[in-house]
This record gives structure tokens, C-alpha cells and sequence, in this order.
């Protein structure tokens, strides 16, 4: 506790901090720091930390965090932690930072807790072990972590480190998705879909699809746009459909960009534009969609949206036969039969061409990006 002969230039120093005036938060903090208050000495890193009132610097920054840290002070436990984990003025060394981490998250310290948690998680300077991972989240996510609360969600979601519990991963997932957070929001909607956890209520998994949809998820933004098409949850409307599938699609959703080729293809909620429909088959296909590989493949054969072209359509139709599941049996032989029946019309060294396309082809993800106008 701050003694009460060091507390009003303490104050003093942190109302100086706080509206910007750093030199002389600096010049008060320090001498307080010196005779060794805890509570200055975490202020005076965090400024060398920072850089205000001084240049930055990390080993000052360190120094200071650890002479607090010593004390006991759980801020400073947890930033010292944090060096130690990016090698921030100290070289980068896993276990100390779980260590300091350890100290602070005993104390009560959130982050800590979180970035424990995840040291545990990953294997980092501990032994992996979820069970100590959701001891952790479960500490940090009881205190309202947001990040805690995703994770404890998840773990009990999938049962890894704790039993199981679909109403324990729908209670987390809710108090991380009522502060907002757009993840937890796409995960609470399938509960509520699929019925974990909770009653089956296709309407409540909208309400957070959407939600998840205008942050830009392109998770939800993919599935708000499949309720639309199926009428689950809202009355069916392709033109909906449409709008959420083109948001998803732009940002690189593979899934949505393959349901958008399909609605021009059949002028589903928007015109049908059959080149417009290449076109996002086409960015689906590159990532590695199979469904967009087989349409893509029928275009190429019959000249549809795009220019006719044997080799590009039986590069596409055997991409398609060797990535379609074995639950899409029917629809791989049919892209074995088509692709033989293009192959037909070949020349051989056209097949030869078209076999060394496909054998040279890689998916290319595509980086996540804004919209830019109407397609």
C-alpha cells in the first residue's frame, strides 16, 4: 500500500501522467521509484517502457519491472513475464516468463492468467498440459478476460483439458459475445444451430451470426447468407443471400465465393450473369474448393461464362475428382466421367498439358480484404 508520505506526489505524479505532462511524471515517479516504492517503480518502467519523459528503454524498462516485481507487485510480475516471453530488453527465455507469469497470475493478475494459460497451451517454457491451460483460462475468464473466456469456451466445447460441457461452452461463449467479441459470437451461433448445449433455435443462431456478420466475420457472414438461402431462422430471401455470401466472398471465404458462383449461375437473388459466376468459381477453385473445381470445369467444357478451352476444363474436372470427399461419390465419378469426355476432344499433347496443370496446380489462400464495389 502506498504510505501516506509518499502518497500525494504518487498522485501527483499519476494526474501529471495522465494528462500528458510526462517530464514531470518523471521527475516525481523517479525519486519514489528510488527509495523503493513498488508502485513507482511499475509506473517508471512502463514510462521507460514507452518512451514518455525518457527515451525508451526496454533494459531500464526491465530493471524497474523487476525491482517491483520483487515486492510482489503483480503488474510487474506480469510485464516482466512479457519481456521475457519477446526477449524485450532480456533475452527471450519461455520458462522465466512462465515464471513471472506464474507469480502474478497467483496474485490474481487476468492477463497473467490468460498468458499462462496459453504458455500451457502451446508447450511454451512449461509442459503442455490443457488441463493447467483451462485451470487458468477458467481463473482469468471468471475475472471477465475476454480472451479467457474464448478459450475456456472452446475447451469446454471440445472437451480438451476439462469434461465436455456444452452448457459450460455456451455460457462462456455468451459472456465473451455479450461484450461484443465477433469470434465468440460465430461460436455461440452454431450451438444454437446444431442445438448444444441449449434448445435448437435456429432464429437465436441468426441473432448472433449477425451480429459476428456486421464486424465482418466472414464465418458468419457466410452463414448468415446459407439461413438466408435455406430459410432457417429468417423468411428465405436470395437477395440476402446474395448481399452476405458477396461480403464473405470478398474477404476470401472460399465456401461463400463458390455459393455466390452458384447464384449467378442460376440467377438466384441476383441477375444471372453466367461470366460472373466464372469469375468467383474461379477464386474459389484456386483456393482449393472442389465444388468450384467441377463447376468450373463444366464452363471451360461448354464455353459458359468463360472462353471454351478442353485443357483448362480437364485440368479442372480432375483437380475436382481427386479433392471431392468420398461422401461425394456420385459427383467425383461424374467429374472422372466429364473429364474423359473432354479428354475425347483432345489432341494428346493437349491432355499432356492439361495432366501437367493439374499436377503442377497448389491452392493459393487468399489474403483476407476489403470490398471494394459491386461485383
Amino acid at each position: 500500500m502506498v504510505g501516506l508520505a509518499v502518497a500525494e506526489p504518487f498522485e501527483d505524479a499519476t494526474q501529471a501522467y495522465k494528462r500528458g505532462d510526462y517530464e514531470t511524471a518523471f521527475s516525481l515517479i523517479k525519486p519514489l521509484a528510488e527509495k523503493g516504492n513498488a508502485y513507482a517503480q511499475d509506473g517508471l518502467g512502463l514510462m521507460y517502457e514507452n518512451g514518455q519523459g525518457v527515451p525508451q528503454d526496454y533494459a531500464k524498462a526491465v530493471k524497474w519491472y523487476r525491482k517491483a516485481a520483487e515486492q510482489g507487485n503483480s503488474s510487474s510480475q506480469f510485464k516482466l513475464g512479457y519481456k521475457y516471453e519477446k526477449g524485450q530488453g532480456v533475452p527471450k527465455d519461455n520458462p522465466e516468463a512462465a515464471k513471472w507469469y506464474r507469480r502474478a497470475a497467483e496474485r490474481g493478475n487476468q492477463i497473467a492468467q490468460m498468458s499462462l494459460g496459453i504458455m500451457y497451451e502451446k508447450g511454451q517454457g512449461v509442459p503442455q498440459n490443457y488441463a493447467e491451460a483451462a485451470k487458468w483460462h477458467l481463473k482469468g475468464a471468471e475475472q471477465g478476460n475476454l480472451i479467457c473466456q474464448q478459450k475456456i469456451a472452446f475447451m469446454y466445447e471440445k472437451g480438451q483439458g476439462i469434461p465436455q460441457d456444452y452448457s459450460e461452452a455456451v455460457k462462456w461463449y455468451r459472456r465473451a459475445a455479450e461484450q461484443g467479441d465477433a469470434d465468440s459470437q460465430n461460436n455461440l451461433g452454431p450451438m444454437y444451430e446444431n442445438g448444444q448445449g441449449v434448445p435448437q433455435d435456429y432464429a437465436e443462431a441468426v441473432k448472433w451470426y449477425r451480429k459476428a456478420a456486421e464486424q465482418g466475420n466472414s464465418s458468419s457472414q457466410f452463414k448468415l447468407g446459407y439461413k438466408y438461402e435455406k430459410g432457417q431462422g429468417v423468411p428465405k430471401n436470395y437477395t440476402e443471400a446474395a448481399k452476405w455470401y458477396r461480403k464473405a466472398a470478398e474477404q476470401g471465404n472460399a465456401g461463400s465465393q463458390y455459393n455466390l458462383g452458384r447464384m449467378y449461375s442460376l440467377g438466384q437473388g441476383v441477375p444471372q450473369d453466367y461470366a460472373k459466376a466464372a469469375k468467383w468459381y474461379s477464386r474459389s477453385a484456386e483456393q482449393g474448393n472442389a465444388g468450384s473445381q467441377y463447376n468450373l470445369g463444366r464452363m471451360y467444357s461448354s464455353g459458359q461464362g468463360v472462353p471454351q478451352d478442353y485443357v483448362m476444363a480437364h485440368m479442372w474436372f480432375n483437380l475436382a475428382s481427386a479433392r471431392l470427399p468420398a461422401s461425394a461419390r456420385e459427383r467425383r465419378k461424374k467429374a472422372e466421367s466429364n473429364r474423359d469426355i473432354v479428354a475425347s476432344k483432345m489432341t494428346p499433347a493437349q491432355i499432356a498439358e492439361a495432366q501437367n496443370l493439374a499436377k503442377e496446380w497448389k491452392p493459393k489462400k487468399e489474403r483476407r480484404r476489403t470490398a471494394s464495389g459491386v461485383n
